[in-house]
Formats: C-alpha cells, structure tokens, sequence
C-alpha cells in the first residue's frame, strides 16, 4: 500500500544516506523496518504494563 508521510528535510535527507549505504534506490524499506520496530515495542510495552497493573496491591507493604 503507498502512502503519504511528511518528514523533515534533515530526517528525509539521513534515510536517502541510509539508503545509498544500503545499496537501495529509496527509503520505503527503511521505513517499514523502523514502523515494524516500533509497533513491535509498544506491543511489548503494553503487555508489560497490563502485566504490572494487574499485579498492583498483591504485595504486602512490608514486601513492596
């Protein structure tokens, strides 16, 4: 699916270097490697906080 993102000039200018490095004509891959990262982090940062909220109040305070 093609999409429209608005990016700085610094930040489109730093994926285009990534990209050459790469050996790539454009940063799309960089792009949905950085995106799937991300969403990747934030599932395991949610689950780690449903995690922790629902251990809230099961520790005695003298334990705590």
């Amino acid at each position: 699916m093609r999409t429209t993102i608005e990016l700085p000039d610094a930040l489109r200018a730093r994926l285009l270097a990534l990209a050459a490095r790469r050996g790539e004509k454009g940063f799309s891959r960089i792009v949905q490697e950085a995106l799937s990262q991300y969403l990747d982090r934030e599932t395991t940062r949610a689950g780690a906080r449903a995690l922790a909220l629902a251990l809230g109040g099961t520790l005695p305070d003298a334990e705590a």
